[in-house]
């Protein structure tokens, strides 16, 4: 039995277990998850005994590639993939039908409603978000096979950095270097900040050169086939002053504090609490101001989430990152980013990229 049905029986359960006729799976990430189909603009409808991909001919071949044993149902052109659920459903006599209402529109409701009157339809937000937290052992293969994508990205992005690069220049770089390592393309828009603006945590690149400023945070990663990677690195581009020397160890302090409580049974608001509690013992706490990080795979940002105020208990198998920041506005910012998978007995860092801070342009 391949790992798609592995999941999609698992998902089965948990259809019987609501009382539900079917599940209509809407959500790209989540198709992807339940049948190794990379394409878009298509459904699944799974029930106890059937898994039936609704698509369009544009995929046909695709499916046939990528999915050779998935029935699938091949709509017209003339009718919407919502229409073609709906016929599916009616045709297989459901009356329960479960929908993702974190992915649907209401105006998408509302239309499938109009297509099957005689169907009563149950929102549900997290059935197949709460099984792809946990990893098999082909997720963390392929997310594996991501970072080192990224960190061979990495060493050429170091390599080739100059002082009269831009920020947009290196992001649209980092894209290349992505590719060329073996990659599909970076897994989000590359972060590039020098100097102060590395106080905003999400910056968009600029024309500003880097050559004057005295940071270089790059926060960047790869998407392999399917799965992704996510890193963050400082960069000196000038001399190590002592404001940063200092930034810099209360941030790795924090994730090494971090990193050491990650294990099977601790709830993933106390690993939050590690390393927001350093940072803030350190006189930093108010320039912290997100959360620790969350769970990557198929998608980038994914369940679970390292927060505050979360109860989610870690389990072996997840793959999360672990990212305090400080930022401080005027100056700049620090964030220390790195991959981290839940082992049966602890954690393992899956990044390997060095973390101390080295200079890397020299006059």
């Amino acid at each position: 039995m391949d790992n798609w049905n592995r999941r999609r029986q698992r998902l089965a359960r948990t259809i019987k277990s609501e009382g539900l006729d079917a599940l209509l799976v809407t959500n790209p990430v989540n198709v992807t998850y339940l049948t190794g189909f990379s394409g878009d603009s298509s459904y699944l409808v799974l029930t106890a005994r059937r898994a039936i991909l609704i698509s369009d001919p544009r995929f046909s071949e695709q499916i046939g590639e990528e999915c050779p044993a998935l029935e699938a149902h091949i709509r017209s052109p003339a009718k919407t993939v919502l229409a073609a659920a709906a016929e599916v459903l009616v045709g297989l006599g459901a009356r329960n039908v479960g929908i993702e209402s974190g992915h649907l529109t209401i105006a998408d409701q509302e239309a499938l409603a109009a297509h099957a009157e005689a169907i009563n339809w149950k929102p549900g937000r997290q059935r197949v978000e709460d099984l792809r937290m946990v990893k098999d052992a082909t997720e963390i293969e392929a997310i594996k096979e991501a970072i080192g994508i990224a960190e061979r990205a990495f060493a050429m992005f170091t390599a080739m950095l100059r002082p009269s690069d831009s920020e947009k220049d290196l992001a649209d770089n980092m894209e290349m270097y992505v590719r060329r390592a073996g990659g599909t393309g970076t897994s989000f828009p590359t972060i590039v900040a020098a100097g102060s603006r590395a106080a905003l945590p999400h910056a968009s690149p600029t024309s500003q050169a880097i050559g004057d400023a005295n940071l270089l945070l790059v926060d960047w990663g790869a998407c392999g086939r399917l799965y992704k990677s996510d890193l963050t690195r400082v960069l000196a581009i000038r001399k190590i002053s002592p404001k940063l020397e200092r930034v810099y160890q209360v941030v790795l302090k924090a994730q090494e504090r971090a990193i050491r409580a990650i294990r099977p049974g601790v709830k993933a608001h106390d690993v939050d609490a590690e390393a927001r509690s350093t940072i803030t013992r350190e006189g930093f706490g108010r320039n912290f101001g997100h959360a620790l990080g969350h769970g990557i795979g198929l998608a980038v940002h994914e369940a679970p989430g390292l927060r505050q105020n979360t109860q989610t208990v870690l389990e072996a198998g997840m793959v999360v990152t672990v990212e305090p920041g400080i930022y401080l506005s005027g100056w700049g910012g620090v964030r220390i980013e790195d991959d981290v998978l839940v082992t049966p007995d602890g954690c393992e860092v899956l990044t390997q990229v060095p973390r101390e801070l080295i200079p890397v342009v020299q006059y």
